[in-house]
């Protein structure tokens, strides 16, 4: 009987050791699987459509607690003005002084005269918004150098795209174009509607110079798919100083109020001394001068 007990004592021991070593195993291969799950690397996970993980390259969005406001506002862009100097191309000398000009500025120049390609290649690698300021027929006599190749009514379409591609052809810096005079021409639908697949056949953006109050260049290039903007503050058609000074302060109100204005100018030596003792006012009211192209671009 003691034997007999005594082996069966030793049995279950046996066989208690056996489980327990078995259970341990069992336990130790868990624990390595985890460790091996939680060292797997992140790119290695799958990804399904609830993953709080984002796929690589996905930007995070900042939540509340990364110190960045939500919903924050962009801040408004800077007033911008565009100055246009009209009627360049003529006076060497004069015309030579504009290339010093320390703001942007859009140079407007007349086709075929002394300086009209020399300038206007000048213009452009300084930086210069060049465009084509194009003859167009006024109410009166036209009295200046232009008259033998401006634009006039009755045209027919094909006469009018033909000058106007051998005036964009003597100055090919030009992108855009204005009317020089043109009281009469762009007061006309029809001669209009013309011109403005002239300039959308060029690929040109167009100033309207505002020579007449009857005027329907925004309405022909708007409806020809043509960028388009007007002249809003003509600076110097009364040449005293305190005028110009008056009509500056007009320009620089609207483009605070509005975002952007274009100023229009003759190319005179007064007017550039005036303009040169106003730009510093640009800065002082926050406002930046760029060319038109850059205006019509940022709209």
């Amino acid at each position: 009987m003691p034997r007999t007990a005594a082996g069966g004592t030793d049995s279950g021991r046996k066989r208690w050791g056996w489980g327990a070593l078995i259970a341990g195993a069992f336990l130790g291969g868990l624990l390595l699987v985890g460790v091996a799950l939680l060292r797997t690397p992140d790119t290695e996970r799958p990804r399904g459509e609830n993953s709080p993980v984002p796929p690589a390259g996905t930007p995070s969005s900042p939540g509340p607690g990364d110190n960045v406001p939500a919903g924050t506002p962009k801040a408004p862009p800077s007033p911008r003005i565009a100055i246009v100097v009209d009627d360049l191309g003529y006076e060497p000398v004069k015309d030579a002084e504009w290339l010093d000009f320390p703001e942007r500025i859009t140079v407007s120049v007349l086709p075929y005269g002394p300086s009209s390609k020399s300038f206007a290649a000048s213009a452009r690698t300084r930086g210069f918004g060049v465009i084509l300021h194009v003859p167009m027929e006024p109410e009166g006599p036209a009295t200046d150098r232009t008259e033998s190749f401006l634009l006039r009514r009755g045209m027919t379409t094909a006469e009018i795209a033909e000058r106007f591609a051998r005036m964009a052809a003597d100055i090919p810096q030009a992108n855009g174009a204005s009317n020089h005079m043109g009281s009469a021409f762009t007061s006309d639908p029809a001669a209009m509607a013309a011109f403005a697949q002239a300039l959308k056949g060029k690929g040109f953006f167009f100033v309207d110079s505002v020579t007449s109050s009857g005027t329907v260049g925004l309405r022909a290039a708007g409806e020809a798919g043509v960028p388009a903007t007007r002249r809003d503050v003509f600076l110097d058609d009364d040449g005293r100083p305190e005028e110009m000074r008056r009509r500056w302060d007009a320009a620089i109100a609207l483009a605070k109020e509005r975002g952007s204005a274009v100023l229009m100018c003759h190319a005179r030596r007064e007017t550039r001394r005036i303009l040169n003792e106003l730009l510093p006012e640009l800065r002082k009211e926050g406002i930046r001068a760029v060319t038109v192209e850059e205006l019509l671009v940022s709209r």
